[in-house]
């Protein structure tokens, strides 16, 4: 590797080992800035890439998106951020605005990353030293302060766990008795904040999984049992996490007239038929897809004064295919994050 090269873990096919391999080392333009990347979440959406789940990658392609890195270089007519300044950037990032048609792509690998346009795309990019992906209805990822008292380990679950997890929260309403389907590393993140709002918090996991619910209860879940089970009562609104279709007519039946099940995931399996019965009286079925930079600006506000902490598992950037496969057996408590640029 030299200093116009870095290390990165690349996806080179579906449902294939990633490669270690060196690339390039982006430079920063106009109104964009290099990070040095320390740290990146291991988010579900790597996985469903991965495995082949979201249609027509364009490969190669590093995966990563959960991104905590220092300020190492800055473009020209950039004044929000100093060379030395650590952010995040989370690349389901918005904007501002709502949903795009395009989608756009970020790059993490072992030393830097920037934000710079990416000949395949109109789009502009981030990239980073490790991971890459390109997430549906993206724009250009938005890099936002890291708050204070988060290291770099605790802090890659904020982003795309703890930022889609907390626009799910959003679209959930001000429902009081909430339900969480799939306790990984949205879900735990999602329940301090919830707990903190004074919501009571109603834990699904798959059945049988005895960690998983023990593990919702120590984060202030007052009832957690398995998808096959009755909550002791009735929902105001349901957090799906788990992407799995047939939990959501599960959810509707446990939700009260009026209540809404809100599907957190960027890829679900399909949703089986249901009764029309269980949707009547005026309940909803909502998905979310992407955040906007005042998400990504307000949680990050939140996670402090609610004192959320991650639950961490790391991993070295060579290490990535077993995070990936830890993942997709259930086999993490929280999250799966690599450190980049150390050995785990």
């Amino acid at each position: 590797m030299t200093d116009q090269t870095m290390r990165a873990m690349v996806l080179e096919a579906p449902n294939r080992p990633l490669q270690e391999s060196n690339i390039g080392k982006p430079e920063p333009g106009p109104g964009q800035v290099l990070l040095a990347v320390s740290a990146c979440g291991v988010c579900r959406t790597d996985l469903h890439v991965a495995d082949g789940d979201l249609p027509d990658p364009r490969l190669p392609l590093v995966l990563g998106h959960e991104i905590v890195g220092k300020v190492v270089e800055i473009g020209s007519a950039v004044e929000r951020f100093k060379v030395g300044e650590k952010s995040v950037i989370a690349s389901a990032s918005l904007g501002s605005a709502g949903l795009a048609e395009n989608a756009s792509t970020v790059a993490l690998g072992e030393r830097t990353s920037a934000s710079e346009p990416d000949s395949r795309d109109t789009r502009s990019t981030v990239a980073t030293p490790s991971l890459r992906l390109r997430t549906p209805g993206s724009v250009s990822p938005f890099p936002i302060p890291i708050p204070d008292g988060y290291s770099d380990l605790q802090a890659a679950p904020l982003l795309c766990a703890g930022l889609i997890g907390y626009r799910s929260l959003v679209a959930a309403g001000e429902a009081r008795r909430l339900g969480l389907y799939g306790f990984g590393a949205a879900a735990h993140i999602m329940a301090q904040v919830a707990r903190y709002q004074g919501r009571r918090l109603f834990a699904f996991t798959k059945p049988g999984d005895a960690t998983g619910q023990e593990f919702a209860r120590s984060l202030g879940a007052e009832w957690a049992g398995g998808s096959d089970e009755n909550p002791p009562e009735a929902l105001d609104a349901a957090i799906i996490f788990a992407p799995v279709g047939p939990l959501v007519p599960l959810a509707l039946r446990h939700c009260r007239p009026g209540g809404t099940v809100v599907c957190a995931g960027i890829h679900m399996s399909d949703i089986p038929s249901f009764p029309y019965s269980i949707l009547w009286g005026e309940r909803v079925i909502r998905s979310v897809a992407n955040l906007t930079r005042r998400d990504g600006e307000e949680f990050l506000r939140i996670a402090p004064a609610a004192s959320v902490r991650t639950d961490t598992q790391p991993y070295s950037l060579p290490n990535a295919n077993e995070a990936l496969t830890d993942l997709r057996e259930g086999r993490v408590t929280g999250a799966a994050v690599l450190l980049v640029g150390g050995e785990a």
